[in-house]
């Protein structure tokens, strides 16, 4: 069968040296006074899905679950590694790729034309689109002025109407009311139906048991197991029981733990050697330089 989704041996590694100086002085030192750290946020991960699956995708807050579904929605790139995507994706995140400060019409209009409709398809569907939502009268309202449910319900009612080949839905029913997420499920099993193939990430092991025919527990950024739903969820569900049951303490120290293993697993890996800046990074600096001797010399009337 052809995959509707092929995840080859990716990686997302992020430099976790924020120090703005740092980085300026390394624009004009090639990088000699700059020491990069940088980190796994995903490693090494591997998988395949076939169309019409809809696939779970849990683990602990900071597992790497968001930045897998950024990937697999084209927000970002990764490191190393490959995805392939037989089709157009469509990632439904709490305000993902909405404007704050346009009006929910103005917002689905522009989020439309983004997906390649014409303007006469999305005068057929702004009105199911605004019914979805459930929005009323709030559509002619700024984003800005929404609650976070509100952005996610008309997050969500865009996507579906666009005719993603691949639903990418991370954490946007997390914040909705439940008949609300009722209906939001209701569509995506009719999607699954269609043969479309759906990625959920969700903190709820029911809502995932519920929803999806397979599941990919990410932890730590590692795959911690990828197949069919049930027995993952089961035992992902007992994983928390376990973790709920250590003292608040026990479950700082857990994450410590496993954060520092993340970052000491991919250290010397050849990933992480690769993870240098290119020169092209160096040009805007030596450009700016080049300007300000100019401007001294000039001044000097040496030119």
């Amino acid at each position: 069968m052809t995959y509707k989704v092929k995840v080859e041996n990716v990686s997302k590694v992020y430099d976790l040296n924020r120090s703005r100086i740092a980085k300026l002085l390394s624009l004009f030192t090639m990088g000699h006074f700059y020491k990069e750290k940088p980190y796994y946020a995903l490693r090494n991960i591997n998988f395949e899905v076939q169309p019409g699956d809809s696939v779970g995708i849990i683990g602990l807050n900071g597992s790497g679950k968001s930045t897998l579904s950024d990937l697999l929605g084209e927000v970002t790139v990764p490191t190393s590694g490959r995805i392939r995507i037989n089709g157009r994706s469509s990632l439904i995140a709490i305000s993902a790729g909405l404007n704050q400060d346009l009006s929910g019409e103005e917002n689905i209009r522009m989020k439309c034309l983004m997906h390649g409709l014409s303007e006469a398809t999305i005068n057929e569907r702004y009105e199911d689109i605004v019914n979805f939502s459930e929005l009323g009268d709030f559509i002619q309202q700024p984003i800005k002025s929404y609650s976070s449910g509100m952005r996610s319900r008309l997050g969500f009612a865009i996507a579906i109407h666009t005719d993603p080949d691949v639903l990418i839905v991370d954490e946007a029913l997390s914040v909705g009311d439940e008949t609300f997420s009722n209906k939001c499920i209701e569509r995506m099993k009719q999607f699954q139906k269609e043969g479309k193939t759906i990625f959920f990430v969700s903190h709820s092991a029911k809502q995932v048991a519920r929803m999806c025919n397979k599941a990919i527990w990410i932890h730590y950024g590692e795959t911690k197991d990828y197949g069919e739903c049930t027995p993952i969820v089961n035992e992902y569900a007992r994983f928390i029981n376990d973790f709920n049951a250590m003292t608040k303490e026990e479950q700082l120290q857990y994450k410590d733990k496993m954060i520092k293993q993340q970052q000491e697993k991919g250290r010397n890996e050849a990933v992480v050697k690769k993870y240098r800046r290119p020169l092209l990074r160096y040009i805007p600096a030596f450009a700016l330089l080049g300007i300000y001797i100019y401007s001294f010399l000039a001044q000097l009337n040496f030119l």
